[in-house]
């Protein structure tokens, strides 16, 4: 049976009793030195009073077993609350001993859920994608790679149809479908006009606008309880607008065919089976709020239940604000070959074998970048050469070239074993994990 997080901190909160969740799991670095999970002081307070948690339920949290709970070293009370000790040797063994287990997804409890994933940010040119629309970008293809990885149905929107922005998402190694055949946007246009406020309260309307449409009763309805911005009260529809709507209509719509995986849907499955996640910069927002208000005004049968993940800014220490996305690619990719060629010694960027090899690097260091901070915080990108050395922690580019080292040593110990000069690695199982004491090692 695999170890879980998820199964250890549901029985930790159990064994305190009727309540909310409790305990969360260590990540810092400098306080796994002392401890695994934490239940704070606060909300222990919260839960018992003044007083301190019962010696029984002490016991209990030590005592804890079950299926996918890892064993429990020793729980003691501290100035930031109840900390807990994993038996970590038990631990390693047990996960090192089934690595295929934990390298393959758990089996879905559930049915899995079918998601539209949709990033606004790839309805542009490469030449506008300014870095907080970037960071939305990879965010998306990240979350989309994990979605289906765990085997939930994933169909993403939009579909590219710029040649340049197809070209850049190859060179970021983002995986998006390309051009689609339109979707018909009459049925839409039709129901638009006539939702359109009267001419005397539309006021003076852009060029290429077909008319305004208030959102203020669906924004009262559905929106305040959402967590919308009160100021959505109306949308200017546009042929764009219509079109960007008639292709998230046509991805719920589509059913079965709903991912790479070919996964089927249930024979009663519709609109509402389908969770609509919206990843979008910050600046992007407001704007997607009215498309939502919008598409349940004109569509009954939208989904729902549509979320937000909203990025936060971008800011660039040293930089103009005018930095696009393929500028910050580029100079991550001329980075990258100064510092190969200053630890080569020789100029290897006209070598066509270290071609590729500078390419992913660049990749790496940007996505890394953009992943290492949580989407909603703000980012802080510092673009000097030194952000970007192979001797820091900080950067993708040190994190490719460390796998890179670990690789190259398990490759020397495997050619050293066949040519007999080591031993070959004796079973886990054989392995004893108590003679791990510095975790430093």
């Amino acid at each position: 049976m695999r170890l879980g997080v998820e199964e250890t901190l549901g029985a930790l909160n159990s064994a305190l009793g009727p309540g909310g969740p409790v305990w969360f799991k260590e990540t810092h670095a400098r306080h796994l030195r002392a401890r695994d999970f934490l239940a704070p002081r606060r909300a222990l307070q919260a839960r018992f009073g003044d007083d301190q948690v019962p010696e029984g339920v002490v016991h209990a949290i030590v005592g804890l077993q079950g299926p996918g709970v890892a064993p429990v070293l020793c729980c003691a009370p501290t100035p930031a609350g109840l900390a807990l000790r994993l038996q970590r040797s038990v631990v390693f063994e047990r996960v090192l001993g089934s690595g295929a287990a934990y390298a393959a997804p758990a089996a879905p409890t559930a049915p899995t859920p079918r998601i539209v994933l949709h990033c606004p940010a790839l309805r542009g040119s490469p030449s506008a994608l300014r870095l907080s629309q970037l960071r939305a970008v990879i965010v998306a293809d990240h979350l989309a790679r994990i979605l289906q990885a765990h085997r939930v149905s994933v169909r993403r929107v939009p579909a590219v149809r710029d040649p340049y922005m197809t070209a850049f998402l190859q060179q970021l190694r983002v995986d998006w479908p390309e051009v689609s055949e339109k979707a018909s946007t009459e049925a839409l246009r039709n129901r638009a006009i006539a939702e359109l406020s009267p001419a005397g309260y539309a006021g003076a309307l852009p060029p290429g606008t077909l008319g305004r449409v208030c959102l203020k009763e669906l924004m009262e309805e559905r929106g305040r309880t959402a967590g919308y911005d009160p100021n959505v009260d109306s949308c200017l529809v546009t042929e764009d607008l219509l079109s960007l709507l008639a292709e998230l209509q046509e991805a719920v719509q589509a059913g079965a065919v709903g991912s790479s995986l070919g996964l089927a849907a249930a024979p009663d499955a519709g609109a509402d089976s389908y969770v609509v996640l919206h990843v979008v910069s910050c600046e992007e927002e407001f704007q997607q709020q009215k498309l939502d208000l919008l598409w349940w005004k004109l569509d009954h049968q939208a989904p729902l239940s549509q979320k937000h993940l909203v990025c936060g800014p971008v800011k660039v220490a040293g930089a103009p604000s005018t930095l696009t996305a393929p500028e910050y690619y580029e100079l991550r990719h001329t980075q990258v070959c100064k510092v190969s060629s200053l630890k080569h010694g020789k100029n290897l960027e006209q070598d066509a074998a270290w071609t590729d090899i500078f390419r992913v690097l660049s990749v790496a260091a940007v996505k890394f970048e953009m992943l290492s901070t949580a989407p909603q915080s703000q980012l802080l990108l510092a673009l000097a050469d030194s952000s970007i050395s192979t001797k820091g922690s900080k950067s993708g580019t040190f994190v490719m070239y460390n796998c890179a080292r670990l690789a190259t040593l398990f490759e020397g110990y495997k050619c050293s074993v066949e040519q007999g000069l080591y031993p070959t690695f004796p079973p886990v199982s054989s392995l004893d994990f108590s003679l791990l004491r510095d975790e430093t090692c």
